[in-house]
């Protein structure tokens, strides 16, 4: 991709935050000490260029989740000096060290502790000018930004244009540089080989879309809940198991029972029939000392 200077074609931009537009914003806002926290202009042109602006946002948002000191914002006004409201620009995605999370109606750099946006992302849209594009990049320049990230999304014209703080000045990587390219601050890694292009966090776990990421929440869901039926199946299984062992047991209790029952009464039958027969034996020995002639 080729970077937007002063000797090469730029990405076409179309940024409403530009240089351009400061005529119209200043027909509404002339106060040089107002410094409105609203332009009046749309956050994004189309929808493309809406979703990558929030696919990154958010992202970033939760990759620093439990980083109190970590700031991101998405088309926030950034005012560098406290003396001229007309100075200003609101990249589509900054990034802050240093500065606490919280609502924000603009980047006031005075209130910050002049601590600059350390990495900005710009996300191309239709009717972009190289003028647009170099007094952003100038802004960038004089005002301390690090990381400079410049993406077109659309896919027949699919590109990223990433620029890195050296010698006072953001130089840009060459396009074979951007390959795989981790940025220093953010630990994301970048593909914009891939269509669309895919930005992965440090964990290997790609940025996703609300959509994708509540598919995700689905699936995974779906999951347990097979899962948990799985397991109760499984209890249910073995519950049955339990209780046809213990039908089991009783039946063979019942028998041991039953037998015992048998033998006892067999035992006592023994007894009497011994009896009988003693009885039977004596009367018999009675009967031969009464008769004479036996």
């Amino acid at each position: 991709m080729t970077p937007p200077n002063t000797t090469s074609t730029p990405l076409p931009h179309h940024d409403p935050h530009s240089n351009t537009q400061l005529q119209h914003r200043q027909h509404h806002h002339h106060h040089i000490n107002s410094f409105p926290d609203e332009d009046g202009l749309p956050m994004a042109f189309n929808t493309l260029h809406y979703q990558w602006i929030v696919v990154i946002k958010e992202n970033l948002e939760l990759l620093f989740q439990n980083h109190p000191h970590v700031f991101v914002a998405a088309d926030l006004l950034w005012y560098p000096n406290p003396n001229d409201d007309r100075e200003r620009t609101a990249p589509d995605v900054m990034v802050v060290f240093g500065r606490p999370k919280g609502p924000r109606g603009s980047y006031k750099m005075w209130l910050e502790d002049h601590i600059p946006a350390h990495v900005v992302f710009e996300i191309l849209s239709p009717g972009n000018t190289k003028a647009e594009l170099d007094h952003k990049l100038d802004f960038y320049q004089r005002h301390g930004v690090e990381e400079y990230y410049l993406f077109e999304p659309e896919p027949e014209r699919q590109a990223l244009e990433i620029r890195l703080r050296q010698e006072g000045r953001l130089n840009a990587l060459t396009p074979q540089q951007t390959i795989g390219f981790v940025s220093p601050r953010l630990g994301i890694r970048f593909q914009p080989d891939l269509k669309p292009m895919r930005i992965l966090r440090p964990d290997g776990e790609p940025f996703v879309s609300f959509l994708e990421l509540h598919q995700r929440v689905q699936a995974e869901h779906q999951r347990a809940q097979a899962e948990h039926q799985r397991a109760e199946a499984e209890h249910q299984r073995a519950e049955a198991e339990h209780q046809r062992a213990e039908a089991e047991r009783q039946r063979a209790e019942a028998e041991h029972q039953r037998a015992e029952n048998a033998l006892k009464q067999l035992q006592e039958q023994a007894q009497l029939i011994e009896q009988l027969r003693s009885q039977l034996a004596a009367a018999q020995n009675k009967t031969q000392l009464n008769d004479p002639s036996s």
